[in-house]
Protein backbone atom coordinates (compact mmCIF):
# COMPACT_ATOMS: atom_id res chain seq x y z
CA UNK A 1 0.00 0.00 0.00
CA UNK A 2 1.23 3.25 -1.17
CA UNK A 3 1.98 6.35 1.08
CA UNK A 4 -1.33 8.03 -0.27
CA UNK A 5 -3.46 4.87 0.32
CA UNK A 6 -2.38 4.60 3.81
CA UNK A 7 -3.18 8.13 4.86
CA UNK A 8 -6.53 8.19 3.16
CA UNK A 9 -7.47 5.04 5.02
CA UNK A 10 -6.39 6.44 8.01
CA UNK A 11 -7.98 9.55 8.04
CA UNK A 12 -11.33 7.67 6.10
CA UNK A 13 -11.67 5.44 9.43
CA UNK A 14 -11.11 8.46 11.65
CA UNK A 15 -9.78 6.69 14.58
CA UNK A 16 -6.51 5.68 15.42
CA UNK A 17 -5.96 3.14 18.16
CA UNK A 18 -3.54 3.35 20.32
CA UNK A 19 -2.42 -0.35 21.81
CA UNK A 20 -0.50 0.24 24.84
CA UNK A 21 -0.47 -2.85 26.89
CA UNK A 22 1.45 -4.90 29.12
CA UNK A 23 2.81 -7.73 26.69
CA UNK A 24 2.95 -8.72 22.79
CA UNK A 25 0.38 -11.11 23.31
CA UNK A 26 -2.22 -8.95 25.00
CA UNK A 27 -1.18 -6.25 22.28
CA UNK A 28 -1.96 -8.54 19.96
CA UNK A 29 -5.22 -9.91 21.47
CA UNK A 30 -6.70 -6.62 21.60
CA UNK A 31 -5.84 -5.57 18.02
CA UNK A 32 -7.62 -9.07 16.94
CA UNK A 33 -10.78 -7.51 19.14
CA UNK A 34 -10.74 -3.94 17.48
CA UNK A 35 -9.87 -5.61 13.70
CA UNK A 36 -13.59 -7.45 14.62
CA UNK A 37 -15.13 -3.89 15.60
CA UNK A 38 -14.34 -2.83 12.26
CA UNK A 39 -11.30 -0.31 12.74
CA UNK A 40 -9.09 -1.31 9.94
CA UNK A 41 -5.98 0.35 12.03
CA UNK A 42 -3.75 0.34 14.96
CA UNK A 43 -0.86 1.78 16.67
CA UNK A 44 1.12 -0.11 18.79
CA UNK A 45 3.44 1.64 21.19
CA UNK A 46 7.09 0.71 21.66
CA UNK A 47 6.34 0.73 25.40
CA UNK A 48 4.74 -2.81 25.09
CA UNK A 49 7.63 -5.45 25.73
CA UNK A 50 7.95 -7.33 22.68
CA UNK A 51 7.09 -4.40 20.12
CA UNK A 52 9.03 -5.42 17.53
CA UNK A 53 7.51 -9.08 18.10
CA UNK A 54 4.27 -7.89 17.97
CA UNK A 55 4.26 -6.03 14.72
CA UNK A 56 5.77 -8.41 12.81
CA UNK A 57 3.22 -11.26 14.33
CA UNK A 58 0.07 -8.39 12.95
CA UNK A 59 1.89 -7.85 10.00
CA UNK A 60 1.94 -11.15 9.18
CA UNK A 61 -1.58 -12.13 10.93
CA UNK A 62 -3.25 -9.18 8.88
CA UNK A 63 -1.53 -8.18 5.66
CA UNK A 64 -3.30 -5.43 3.71
CA UNK A 65 -6.45 -6.14 5.64
CA UNK A 66 -4.76 -3.34 8.41
CA UNK A 67 -2.81 -0.28 8.41
CA UNK A 68 -0.34 -0.91 10.97
CA UNK A 69 1.68 1.54 12.79
CA UNK A 70 4.07 2.39 15.56
CA UNK A 71 3.96 4.15 18.58
CA UNK A 72 6.02 6.21 20.57
CA UNK A 73 8.79 6.49 18.22
CA UNK A 74 11.45 8.36 19.58
CA UNK A 75 14.27 8.62 16.69
CA UNK A 76 15.04 7.43 13.43
CA UNK A 77 16.92 3.69 14.62
CA UNK A 78 13.46 2.78 16.46
CA UNK A 79 11.77 4.39 13.19
CA UNK A 80 13.86 1.93 10.58
CA UNK A 81 13.15 -0.64 13.14
CA UNK A 82 9.72 -0.34 12.98
CA UNK A 83 9.28 -0.57 9.43
CA UNK A 84 11.68 -3.57 8.85
CA UNK A 85 9.19 -5.09 11.22
CA UNK A 86 5.85 -4.08 9.54
CA UNK A 87 4.79 -0.67 10.37
CA UNK A 88 3.44 1.10 7.70
CA UNK A 89 3.00 4.35 9.75
CA UNK A 90 4.34 6.23 12.39
CA UNK A 91 3.46 8.19 15.44
CA UNK A 92 5.66 9.97 18.46
CA UNK A 93 5.25 11.58 21.35
CA UNK A 94 7.44 14.76 20.65
CA UNK A 95 9.02 16.50 17.68
CA UNK A 96 11.99 15.14 16.28
CA UNK A 97 12.67 16.19 12.88
CA UNK A 98 15.00 13.42 12.30
CA UNK A 99 12.97 10.82 12.58
CA UNK A 100 10.16 12.89 10.14
CA UNK A 101 13.08 12.68 7.76
CA UNK A 102 13.92 9.13 8.06
CA UNK A 103 9.74 8.31 7.26
CA UNK A 104 9.97 10.57 4.03
CA UNK A 105 12.58 8.63 2.99
CA UNK A 106 11.28 5.35 2.53
CA UNK A 107 7.84 7.38 1.84
CA UNK A 108 6.19 6.52 5.21
CA UNK A 109 3.39 8.59 7.36
CA UNK A 110 4.37 10.17 10.08
CA UNK A 111 2.62 12.01 12.49
CA UNK A 112 4.99 13.32 15.42
CA UNK A 113 3.90 14.62 18.39
CA UNK A 114 3.68 18.39 18.91
CA UNK A 115 1.39 20.93 21.12
CA UNK A 116 2.35 24.72 20.61
CA UNK A 117 1.99 26.40 17.47
CA UNK A 118 5.64 27.01 17.04
CA UNK A 119 6.21 23.06 17.74
CA UNK A 120 2.88 22.59 15.04
CA UNK A 121 4.26 24.89 12.44
CA UNK A 122 7.62 23.13 12.63
CA UNK A 123 5.85 19.48 12.57
CA UNK A 124 4.37 20.49 9.63
CA UNK A 125 7.44 22.29 7.65
CA UNK A 126 9.51 19.69 8.50
CA UNK A 127 7.11 17.29 6.45
CA UNK A 128 4.85 15.65 9.19
CA UNK A 129 1.52 14.25 7.47
CA UNK A 130 -0.50 15.35 10.46
CA UNK A 131 0.14 16.46 13.57
CA UNK A 132 -0.61 14.80 16.91
CA UNK A 133 -1.30 17.13 19.34
CA UNK A 134 -0.33 16.18 22.76
CA UNK A 135 -1.30 16.18 25.59
CA UNK A 136 -4.69 17.68 24.07
CA UNK A 137 -6.79 17.02 26.86
CA UNK A 138 -4.52 19.28 29.25
CA UNK A 139 -4.62 22.22 27.62
CA UNK A 140 -8.38 22.39 26.35
CA UNK A 141 -9.25 19.40 24.29
CA UNK A 142 -11.16 20.33 21.54
CA UNK A 143 -11.82 23.54 22.43
CA UNK A 144 -7.86 24.16 21.77
CA UNK A 145 -7.95 22.02 18.83
CA UNK A 146 -10.23 24.48 17.53
CA UNK A 147 -8.01 27.42 18.50
CA UNK A 148 -5.03 25.79 16.09
CA UNK A 149 -7.09 25.25 13.27
CA UNK A 150 -7.98 28.64 13.10
CA UNK A 151 -4.57 30.43 11.84
CA UNK A 152 -3.54 26.48 10.77
CA UNK A 153 -6.63 25.10 9.06
CA UNK A 154 -4.05 23.59 6.37
CA UNK A 155 -2.54 21.35 8.82
CA UNK A 156 -4.27 18.24 9.68
CA UNK A 157 -4.60 17.67 13.14
CA UNK A 158 -4.74 14.65 15.28
CA UNK A 159 -5.32 15.21 18.91
CA UNK A 160 -4.16 12.27 21.42
CA UNK A 161 -5.01 12.69 25.36
CA UNK A 162 -8.77 12.99 26.49
CA UNK A 163 -9.95 11.01 23.70
CA UNK A 164 -13.25 9.41 24.44
CA UNK A 165 -16.62 7.96 23.73
CA UNK A 166 -18.03 11.66 25.08
CA UNK A 167 -14.99 13.51 23.61
CA UNK A 168 -14.68 12.17 20.47
CA UNK A 169 -17.76 13.88 18.54
CA UNK A 170 -16.19 17.58 20.02
CA UNK A 171 -12.86 16.87 18.46
CA UNK A 172 -14.10 15.79 15.10
CA UNK A 173 -16.73 19.08 14.79
CA UNK A 174 -13.42 21.09 16.21
CA UNK A 175 -11.45 20.26 12.92
CA UNK A 176 -9.56 17.02 13.82
CA UNK A 177 -8.90 14.77 10.61
CA UNK A 178 -9.00 11.77 13.04
CA UNK A 179 -8.55 11.46 16.67
CA UNK A 180 -6.62 8.87 18.71
CA UNK A 181 -7.76 6.95 21.33
CA UNK A 182 -5.64 4.60 24.05
CA UNK A 183 -6.65 3.48 27.32
CA UNK A 184 -10.70 4.21 26.89
CA UNK A 185 -10.55 2.02 24.19
CA UNK A 186 -8.00 -0.69 25.42
CA UNK A 187 -8.14 -0.73 28.75
CA UNK A 188 -5.79 -2.89 31.54
CA UNK A 189 -8.67 -3.81 32.85
CA UNK A 190 -10.58 -5.43 30.67
CA UNK A 191 -7.62 -6.74 29.38
CA UNK A 192 -7.22 -8.91 32.95
CA UNK A 193 -10.36 -9.84 33.16
CA UNK A 194 -9.74 -11.39 29.71
CA UNK A 195 -12.75 -9.43 28.36
CA UNK A 196 -11.17 -8.12 24.72
CA UNK A 197 -15.03 -8.39 23.50
CA UNK A 198 -15.46 -5.19 25.75
CA UNK A 199 -13.38 -3.83 22.85
CA UNK A 200 -14.83 -5.19 19.92
CA UNK A 201 -18.45 -3.25 20.67
CA UNK A 202 -16.21 -0.07 21.84
CA UNK A 203 -15.22 0.14 18.24
CA UNK A 204 -18.57 -0.17 16.98
CA UNK A 205 -18.88 2.91 18.81
CA UNK A 206 -16.06 4.82 18.35
CA UNK A 207 -16.94 4.55 14.30
CA UNK A 208 -20.45 5.37 14.58
CA UNK A 209 -19.70 8.46 16.49
CA UNK A 210 -17.29 9.40 13.20
CA UNK A 211 -20.19 8.64 11.03
CA UNK A 212 -22.69 10.39 12.63
CA UNK A 213 -19.96 13.77 12.99
CA UNK A 214 -18.90 13.27 9.28
CA UNK A 215 -22.72 12.87 8.20
CA UNK A 216 -23.17 16.45 9.85
CA UNK A 217 -20.88 18.48 9.00
CA UNK A 218 -21.46 17.65 5.29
Amino acid sequence: MDKQAILSLIFDIGVVPVIRTSSAESAIRSIEAIHRGGIRAAEITMTVPGAIHALEKVADQFGDSIVLGAGTVLDPATARSCMLAGAQFFVTPALNTATIEMARRYSKPIFPGALTPTEVLTAWEAGADAVKIFPCSAVGGAKYIQALKAPFPQIEMIPTGGVNLDTAADFLRAGACAVAVGGELVDAKSIREGRYDVFEQRAKQYLEIVRTVRSEMK
